[in-house]
């Protein structure tokens, strides 16, 4: 393998193990819970302050990327993330786990489209198509393989709490080694730090495409903060590997649809994509009314392959638009969308279930989101024919 090939996967590495980290404590919470003891709500509450966080470091980090250069950017970001773990690993009261989030949203925020960005302009061959499948599948790859590590770190060590952390803190020092292989940027640009802006040419695939990513991503948000409470209700017990394992499979179906259908995604493919996605939130509808464990299987599997044909169709045709030298600020643009769909959705549902049941509040949220996903998919195919 050559240098360049070596830099290139290197970049990936820091990517999904930057995602990985800040998934960690997804099956965690149970025991935050029992150990401090906050209400579940307060979990969404945590993911509120992770995003509230990351938004703005990715409108100034994306723009700062294109003007000094990927790796001025980068080496900050993962000091940030390891200063993160260490809190996660320390966290002795509620209020650390809201600093620890806040630290990893903006370490995430500040990588996010820098390293998109990197990853796509150190591709050996300029294939950005398989650029942009190697950026979303460690990206989707991270979040699945947070909860499966953390959960069978915390089941399997006398260390529940300390251990999934320790990983991350070992996991990022070669990832420091893999920011430095990028060449330093030779020119010095002014940074303006403006709100992001679609690429010229492309506004209505933008939006769109960032709209289906936005209800892609609110069901990966659910599964991430709600997962171990649902799962729980659902078996009756409480499992860390099961938690972590259902959002795994939900995440790894994502995967394997876009490494299988690499050559076949395309813009287009969004459309097909959220009709899959709707199909998979009635079957978490559904499970949660019958209370069927199995169901909820399906329900992750279904949901994982619509949310990753929808996100890599969208990215590739996001990152083809982008002029290079915007190419940070414009992903930065996009990435905006994807974590806000994370964490704004979610915290309706955390709100919901104040009032009502969980299961209640999950079975509103899937039927909701389901709808918006058959209405988008009907405004984006004749908006993706004319483009065409």
């Amino acid at each position: 393998m050559n240098r360049a090939a070596v830099r290139f996967w290197g970049l990936a590495y820091v990517l999904l193990i930057l995602l990985t980290g800040t998934n960690l404590a997804t099956p965690l919470y149970g025991l935050y819970q029992s150990r401090f003891g906050f209400a579940a709500s307060t979990v969404t509450l945590v993911f509120a302050v992770y995003v509230g966080t990351l938004i703005p470091a990715l409108l100034l980090a994306g723009p700062l990327a294109d003007a000094v250069g990927r790796r001025a950017v980068l080496l900050p970001a993962v000091a940030v993330a390891a200063l993160g773990a260490g809190i996660f690993a320390y966290a002795d009261s509620t209020s650390m786990l809201f600093l620890g989030r806040a630290v990893q949203g903006l370490s995430v925020g500040a990588a996010s489209g820098a390293l998109t960005a990197a990853i796509a302009d150190a591709e050996p061959s300029g294939d950005q198509r398989k650029a942009s499948l190697v950026a979303t599948a460690a990206s989707v790859g991270g979040l699945g393989l947070g909860p499966l590590v953390a959960g069978l770190l915390a089941e399997l060590t006398p260390w529940p709490l300390l251990a999934p952390f320790l990983f991350e803190l070992l996991a990022l020092a070669p990832a420091i080694f893999a920011v430095l292989a990028i060449p330093a940027s030779r020119t010095r640009n002014r940074w303006r730090p403006t709100m992001p802006r679609p690429p010229a040419g492309g506004r209505g695939m933008f939006w769109m495409s960032a709209a289906a990513s936005f209800l892609a991503f609110s069901v990966t948000g659910l599964f991430l903060a709600l997962a171990p409470s649902y799962v729980q209700l659902l078996s009756g017990q409480r499992s860390l590997i099961l938690a972590g394992a259902v959002v795994a499979l939900m995440i790894g179906a994502s995967v394997v649809a876009q490494l299988i259908g690499a050559d076949r995604i395309t813009p287009h493919s969004q459309v097909p994509g959220l009709v899959v996605l709707a199909v998979g939130l009635i079957a978490l509808a559904v499970s949660g009314l019958w209370g069927s464990l199995p169901l909820l299987l399906v329900a992750a599997v279904v949901a994982g392959i619509g949310q990753g044909v929808v996100f890599l169709g969208g990215l590739g045709e996001i990152t083809r638009l982008a002029p290079t030298e915007q190419r940070a600020a414009v992903v930065s643009a996009f990435y905006v969308m994807v974590y806000l769909g994370v964490g704004v959705p979610v915290i309706g549902v955390g709100i919901l279930a104040t009032f009502v049941e969980l299961l209640t509040a999950v079975v509103v949220f899937s039927v909701v989101v389901a709808a918006g996903c058959l209405i988008t998919a009907g405004v984006l195919r004749p908006l993706l024919g004319r483009a065409s």
